[in-house]
């Protein structure tokens, strides 16, 4: 009688959906103590694994991944230089929590400012940058929910830039990992985010040894940032990312019970990633893929590139060569164009099936073309269309 028992049980185990039993085995315990937490590849946004991901909860200085993003994006812009120095405002100063100390008309530069934010936390440095860039940290703030709502994030709100304590600012680790995503495709980022140890006012009296809130920076190998964060109601929180080759990834936990644990859940997700994926980057940001001449630009040609890195993930073990690219061009006469303008797309085929499709753009400035140009080639136009009849 148990012997039969034994084999029906044994059966019916076998006809389990293989699925769910690799879940449950791979994925399904890796993070413990958060009670958030996502998993994901930043090239293709895939998530690799995820906990209670859109549940609403204080992100702490985790908030500081919004302003970093929109600190790069206003270096990007040429709005901000890094040598630039910044006087501080008497209410910049005054914030408390984690800081630099600085003291009221104080000058620093934007660089040193930054360093303080990536390495260090300081709640001060960040709203001497916020100011400098929206003249208030309420206006900084508002240009935070602008930003995040062009990202399509819905469980966020910002009250202040720095992370400090309000009933009304919170995130989702879904959320704080899309901000993420969006950050490291300024990748000067991590030029600061994976400094360990550095000095600020070197050789004064009022010099200020920085260290990494994130130990993950030292202990693990590929981490490179990005931001810590804690306060009584958030509990330990990071948003971390690391990378080993081409793959890179993004592993958030928020409302870990202590930072040791905090960074265990971290640590698993990022094992698992790399234990069982493989990115294979097909085409980088920026690389050419296409040209074409357009009448009405000064340009020689016009360059299609993608706007960012063109990658697949695999499992380990599958081929890429199963995989194959094609790449289709738009109406080549629209106009006008300008720099990052979609006018294509390129498209991943496994067999007949399309698995993704990716836009391209305009990789350089577009110039008009003068009128002088334009009756130029208008002439050679019709001259060419001369011959090709004669010849005909």
């Amino acid at each position: 009688m148990f012997r039969k028992a034994f084999l029906i049980t044994l059966i019916l185990l076998l006809l389990l959906p293989q699925s769910n039993i690799w879940a449950e085995d791979e994925g399904g315990d890796l993070v413990e103590s958060a009670k958030s937490a996502i998993l994901l590849e930043v090239d293709t946004g895939t998530v690799l694994y995820d906990k209670d991901p859109h549940e609403e909860l204080p992100p702490a200085s985790m908030t500081k991944l919004m302003s970093m993003l929109l600190i790069m994006e206003e270096l990007d812009e040429g709005a901000l230089t890094l040598d630039e120095t910044i006087q501080v405002s008497e209410y910049a100063a005054s914030m408390g929590g984690s800081q630099i100390y600085l003291e009221p008309f104080e000058e620093m530069t934007v660089e040193d400012l930054l360093k303080a934010v990536a390495i260090a936390s300081a709640n001060d440095a960040t709203v001497a940058l916020a100011e400098r860039i929206s003249v208030t940290e309420q206006s900084f703030v508002e240009r935070m929910n602008e930003r995040a709502s062009e990202l399509g994030l819905e469980n966020t709100n910002f009250v202040n830039s720095t992370g400090l304590p309000d009933d009304d600012q919170y995130s989702s680790a879904h959320d704080m990992g899309r901000i993420a995503q969006e950050l490291l495709q300024h990748e000067e980022i991590t030029d600061y985010t994976k400094i360990y140890e550095d000095y600020l006012r070197q050789g004064t009296d009022d010099e200020f040894w920085l260290v990494n809130t994130n130990r993950l920076v030292k202990f693990y190998q590929g981490v490179d940032g990005l931001k810590t964060g804690y306060t009584s109601e958030a509990e330990y929180c990071l948003t971390a990312t690391a990378r080993r080759g081409d793959m890179r990834v993004v592993s958030v936990v928020m409302g870990a019970e202590t930072p040791q644990k905090r960074n265990a859940d971290i640590t698993s997700m990022l094992d698992y990633a790399y234990g069982h994926y493989e990115l294979h980057q097909l085409h980088t940001k920026g690389e050419e893929l296409y040209r074409f001449q357009h009448l009405k630009a000064n340009n020689d040609s016009l360059v299609v590139s993608p706007k960012h890195n063109i990658s697949m993930l695999l499992n380990k073990g599958e081929s890429i060569d199963d995989y194959r690219t094609e790449i289709s061009i738009d109406d080549k006469d629209q106009w006008p164009l300008e720099k990052g303008d979609e006018v294509g797309q390129i498209e991943i085929y496994k067999d007949e099936q399309l698995m993704h499709d990716y836009p391209l753009a305009i990789r350089d400035h577009v110039e008009d073309a003068s009128v002088w140009t334009l009756w130029k080639r208008m002439m050679n136009q019709l001259h060419n269309r001369d011959v090709m009849s004669n010849l005909n």
